[in-house]
């Protein structure tokens, strides 16, 4: 079937008249017919990330370690979370402290990343050894894992202490491959990508993780129902072999090997002074505070909305259950504006600014949803922290990458990635501790009449949630780029607080 255009004139738009993109095809009358075979590649979210050094589907082939790595926290976080403490009936400390082991090798990532910048390999590989040694840790966390639950379920002669040790070394090995694999993959995808497709490029990598996160909690939960210990194993035995093949599918053919690079490895700095010469660049310090905060106000909700529209809004479970989709889309959203307005030159921290202002008004949201009894606004404010975080996200991981220096790439994103594994686990825990805590108060009557109810608890995190924001947006202000100084030469006056650029309508935000 072929769709024609009719002549350009000027009842059309001035587009028309410009030149068609690649998959317009000039007919034999003059007239313009789409081609249908680009249409799936044209119209994929991110695709114009392309670039002639790193094709599209290249780039896709490549991100798929990031859905390994949603996948593994999935497995993590959440399925073997609940199959541990109420299937097996593990107590919840125990179950909580095999999930913060992860967090453990969380400040090594800077390590990593460094080793990876400065690796000498026979072969002339920088990223690949690393990219490979994390994906065989995950593999082997995850080979481990079965066998652990077996021996934790009771169906053993062994003594418990056995399974409990398996299942923490499980976790620790599938946590440092998960750790390893992400940092480093995402410094090759720093190396191989031209700065101007960066933000695009940084897009479809986050975008691939959020994907992969949903599609294996989708999945998990299909193939666990109904529930069975055997079935249990097969689908972690079957996560491990996943994570090797879509890993090796990742790897295959993306770094060029250059065997004389270990000549000019032989002089690089030590990871002490690698790590001084960073933090003396580019306000290192207030760049990682802003992470810090910015991450840990995004995320000590996460554990507290399903329980917050179930107690204080009286949700149904179908309802609940689906503030993942909610977030998920809000995350899409932000992450697709993020890749539009950096491509056009915004300032990625500007970008991570108004994230950070998108939070501000997804947790007021959020807190007035329980005396208005309304779930649309509820619904509004889950969607609306998925879009703040998206672009707090993007805007921040783009600036460190645009930060690094070319030798030091992989150690700018493992600071990153540490200090945002590192403020994510913290906030979840003191999230669910502090809700507790209150609520306990709060319902006892300790508080008070007027704050004896469920949604005290949860109404003093998402405070506290707003206040780091607050504290984002003071940390980020300095870091804005500047406006340009008036004719006369003055520069541009800044409020108090330090954020007064980003109170300002730049016309790269347009969309």
């Amino acid at each position: 079937m072929t769709f024609y255009r009719p002549p350009p004139g000027p009842a059309w738009p001035k587009a028309w008249s410009e030149p068609q993109p690649s998959f317009w095809r000039s007919g034999p009358d003059g007239r313009h017919a789409w081609s249908w075979r680009n249409v799936g590649v044209g119209m994929l979210p991110f695709a114009d990330s392309a670039t002639p050094e790193l094709p599209l589907d290249r780039i896709i082939r490549l991100s798929l370690f990031q859905v390994t790595v949603g996948m593994a926290a999935v497995l993590l976080i959440g399925t073997l979370n609940r199959v541990m403490i109420v299937e097996l009936g593990l107590p919840a400390w125990v179950v909580a402290l095999m999930i913060s082991l992860p967090l453990v090798f969380a400040p090594l990532r800077m390590l990593v990343g460094h080793r990876s910048d400065t690796h000498r390999s026979v072969l002339g590989w920088k990223r690949v050894p690393y990219i490979w040694l994390g994906t065989m840790l995950q593999f082997g966390g995850l080979a481990i894992m079965p066998f652990a639950l077996i021996l934790l379920s009771g169906d053993s002669h062994g003594p418990p202490i056995i399974g409990q040790v398996g299942a923490a070394l499980a976790f620790l090995l599938t946590g440092a491959g998960l750790h390893m694999t992400q940092t480093t993959g995402l410094a090759l995808a720093t190396d191989l990508a031209p700065e101007r497709a960066r933000p695009k490029v940084v897009a479809l990598l986050c975008m691939m993780l959020l994907l992969g996160t949903v599609t294996s909690a989708v999945l998990f939960g299909l193939l666990l129902s109904p529930f069975s210990e055997l079935r249990l194993v097969q689908v972690v035995q079957g996560a491990a072999v996943l994570t090797m093949v879509l890993n090796g599918i990742a790897l295959w053919k993306q770094e060029a090997r250059n065997p004389n690079r270990s000549q000019e490895i032989a002089l690089a700095p030590s990871f002490v002074d690698a790590w001084r010469a960073y933090m003396r660049t580019g306000r290192a310090r207030r760049r990682l505070l802003a992470i810090g905060m910015g991450t840990v106000a995004f995320s000590m909700q996460d554990v507290l909305l399903e329980p917050y529209g179930g107690r204080v809004l009286h949700l149904p479970v179908s309802a609940t259950t689906s503030l993942t989709a909610l977030l998920a889309v809000g995350g899409a959203t932000g992450l697709w504006l993020a890749a539009r307005v950096l491509n056009r030159g915004a300032d990625p921290y500007r970008v991570a600014g108004f994230g950070a202002m998108a939070g501000l008004a997804a947790f007021s949201s959020v807190i007035f949803a329980a005396p208005m009894a309304s779930g649309l606004l509820f619904a509004a404010g889950v969607s609306l922290v998925g879009f703040g975080a998206g672009l707090f996200a993007h805007g921040t991981l783009t600036a460190s990458m645009n930060m690094a220096e070319k030798d030091s790439t992989g150690l700018a994103l493992g600071a990153w990635g540490a200090v945002q594994a590192l403020a994510a686990g913290v906030a979840i825990a003191a999230g669910g501790l502090l809700s507790d805590s209150i609520t306990a108060l709060a319902v006892s009557g300790r508080l008070g009449p007027t704050l004896a109810s469920p949604a005290t608890g949860y109404t003093a995190v998402y405070l506290i949630e707003l206040l780091l924001l607050f504290v984002t947006l003071v940390a980020i202000g300095p870091l804005v780029r500047h406006q340009p100084a008036d004719p006369q030469g003055r520069p541009p006056k800044l409020s108090p607080l330090g954020f007064a650029a980003l109170t300002q309508s730049p016309p790269d935000l347009a969309v």
